[in-house]
């Protein structure tokens, strides 16, 4: 608590006078590097920069920094790990508020790069201009720009899917689906949930994303300006859901996933549940036969749709992992250096955790046998591939107001929870929906 009063006082600080830390173009102010940015210290000490990120250090980080040590003498770079949460991204918001080194940072949602960019914590990358964003990482980076702007570079192609024990499909006769629907995923969870077990289980992070893929297409808000929280398919996602929890029995409960905050990659790893929607970060548990010894090969299928036509449904993906220089940052030109190699294939190593590198120019050979290793046999290669590289299913970033995000998250917790019904959550998450859109007219 004393924590986020103090990031709240900063950020009062930061968006005083009506500006949100800008200048009347859009632009950071104060974002142009100092003339000595990154430039070795007089002493001949070398630049040193701290690279703040939510992976853990020992799932590639540490490999890239130690690569790129070996080879900058001149300038040193430190991984710091933060977790991937409400209480991570506070702790990163608040060393960069209070001054403390954070020279690059990892912002794994538009929302929170957005809420940065505004309490002027990010660079434009603009000041620069010797990188064209658009031509290495292709079309899917305008997702990512904020105000017609790059505030950060996306360095990694973004994967969600459900992963699949195929040793189970393949004893149940399922085959790995290649386009499928929520209700025929509501199927195999009956037909693979053995004896008290549950047939699929979900990390927290995507377990929205078939509201958001729904609405990014259709529109969070109707023609009129309103709310579209209540669009028909958000009501057939909460419902579907809610009866594979309480009648089939065939997922957990969501009041019991976030009191026992259970592990899943844990739960999927060691077969008791043979199916698990996730993204690709899973990659660097399950190729950790050392913490998560398995026996079964992993296959993959797309996260399923709400809708009835394929031609009508976009799913979470593109690209992401979009890294920031901080707007404070003694060394921002250094810091500038090493985002270009490490987009360019510095970043190679990050592919065991699952995180293939975006631009053009990278090695993707390198990458791939980076994130096989020597697991290869242990997976489906003909589904992986097909999900990390050849699905050429539209896809969206999210990138929705976290205000709205949290709103709407408190609202269907309420339903899991047996709290009010459907009707009466649809019916909250549209007053507080529109209570907000005229907030922030």
């Amino acid at each position: 608590m004393a924590s986020l009063i103090l990031v709240m006082g900063v950020l009062a600080g930061c968006s005083g006078g009506g500006n949100n830390g800008s200048n009347g173009d859009g632009s950071n102010a104060g974002s142009e590097a100092s003339p000595s940015a990154g430039a070795p210290a007089a002493s001949g000490d070398p630049v040193k920069l701290t690279m703040w990120g939510g992976v853990p250090p020992e799932a590639g980080p540490q490999a890239v920094v130690d690569a790129w040590n070996k080879e900058h003498p001149d300038i040193q770079v430190e991984y710091v790990r933060y977790v991937n949460d409400d209480e991570g991204n506070l702790k990163l918001d608040t060393a960069m508020m209070t001054g403390q080194d954070v020279d690059l940072f990892v912002n794994y949602t538009s929302s929170q790069a957005t809420k940065r960019v505004e309490a002027g914590l990010a660079l434009d990358l603009g000041t620069f201009g010797d990188y064209n964003i658009d031509e290495k990482m292709g079309p899917d980076a305008k997702g990512w720009q904020i105000n017609g702007k790059y505030y950060g570079l996306p360095t990694t192609k973004s994967a969600y899917f459900v992963a699949l024990n195929k040793d189970a499909l393949d004893a149940a006769g399922l085959p790995v689906p290649k386009d499928w629907t929520w209700d025929e995923l509501r199927e195999y969870a009956k037909q693979l949930k053995a004896g008290g077990g549950y047939g699929f289980i979900q990390n927290l992070e995507p377990f929205v994303d078939p509201i958001d893929s729904v609405l990014t297409k259709d529109g969070y808000t109707k023609a009129d300006g309103t709310s579209n929280l209540d669009h028909p398919l958000v009501k057939k996602w909460l419902e579907t859901l809610n009866a594979m929890m309480e009648e089939d029995k065939s997922t957990p409960p969501l009041g019991e996933q976030l009191t026992s905050k259970m592990p899943v990659e844990q739960e999927f790893l060691s077969g008791k549940v043979p199916m698990l929607n996730i993204g690709a970060w899973l990659l660097r548990s399950s190729n950790n036969f050392t913490d998560f010894p398995r026996d079964f090969k992993i296959a993959f299928a797309p996260v399923p749709r709400l809708t009835d036509n394929a031609d009508e449904y976009v799913a979470r993906g593109g690209i992401g992992d979009y890294i920031s220089i901080n707007a404070k940052s003694k060394n921002q030109a250094a810091a500038w250096e090493f985002l270009k190699w490490y987009a360019d294939g510095g970043m190679a190593p990050m592919a065991a955790g699952g995180r293939l590198p975006a631009s053009k120019d990278a090695d993707q050979d390198a990458a791939l046998n980076s994130l096989l290793g020597d697991k290869a046999d242990t997976y489906d290669k003909e589904s992986m591939m097909y999900v990390l590289f050849d699905n050429r299913t539209p896809t969206f970033v999210r990138s929705l107001d976290q205000e709205v995000v949290d709103l709407r998250s408190q609202e269907y917790e309420k339903y899991f929870l047996g709290a009010q019904s459907v009707d009466e959550t649809l019916a909250a998450m549209v007053a507080r929906h529109n209570e907000y859109l005229k907030q922030t007219k």
